[in-house]
């Protein structure tokens, strides 16, 4: 087994707190809402599981260097994984908010998802990325962090099945094609991109990854030569597209 490493120097520790300290600056509601308290815990919950990864930062060591109590904690998270979890979504950028503040899409799946693939060898390196890296390694041998990641990826998954069902009903997306097959698929190029920047992977260069993902992404017009086809939301093996974070084939 290969375990990827995701401690961070002190230079990139200090570029965690940077961002984490931008984006608390108008913190999201925490479990019991948003105020202070929560904005130093989830500060400090950032800054040590990026120094000492997830098993190794205890509870007590995150209250300390929020300057709080381990009440404080346990009056708004239920524990480590959900703190964890607190410090992914208030520092990790959610790439489709992005795109729709950015950008005139209207919400058209294929221009999402051209701009998106593209901007995968062009994006600047998060300093949250150590604390995403902990995320997944810690979910594999705990149970609560493993449930709280799929929360949060299957939100995003019914967000993306969403647009890819309304490009279905414009013309613009083949409806022959299985909707959760499209965001299993474009989340895992995603997730790809994360460990090939984890272990300092050299990416591809622009002009040519965009040829790739402009074709790609062509690959998803209408077959021109197929009947008009009722795309069923259904089957036996796929989930619906308001169920696209449930796993396919029984999984």
């Amino acid at each position: 087994m290969i375990v990827i490493m995701s401690r961070v120097t002190n230079a990139a520790v200090s570029d965690v707190a940077t961002t984490v300290a931008r984006s608390l600056a108008s913190p999201p509601p925490g479990p019991t809402g948003a105020d202070g308290t929560t904005a130093k815990l989830v500060q400090a919950a950032a800054l040590v599981f990026a120094e000492k990864g997830y098993d190794g930062a205890g509870v007590a060591e995150i209250a300390r260097r929020a300057g709080l109590t381990t009440g404080a904690i346990y009056s708004r998270f239920s524990g480590k994984a959900e703190l964890l979890a607190a410090a992914i979504t208030a520092c990790v950028p959610d790439e489709f908010d992005q795109l729709f503040a950015e950008h005139a899409f209207d919400g058209r799946a294929k221009d999402i998802l051209n701009t998106v693939g593209a901007h995968l060898v062009t994006r600047a390196a998060s300093p949250m990325q150590p604390v995403l890296l902990e995320a997944f390694v810690a979910a594999r041998r705990d149970p609560e962090v493993r449930e709280v990641l799929r929360r949060q990826f299957d939100d995003r998954r019914r967000r993306l099945a969403d647009l890819i069902e309304a490009g279905k009903a414009t013309g613009l997306i083949d409806p022959e094609l299985d909707t959760y097959s499209i965001v299993h698929f474009a989340h895992a190029v995603g997730l790809g991109f994360l460990a090939y920047e984890a272990l300092g992977a050299e990416h591809p260069e622009v002009a040519p990854w965009e040829a790739v993902i402009s074709r790609v992404v062509g690959a998803l017009d209408p077959d021109p030569t197929s009947s008009p086809a009722v795309h069923p939301t259904t089957d036996a093996t796929s989930p619906s597209p308001n169920d696209a974070g449930a796993p396919s084939h029984g999984k």
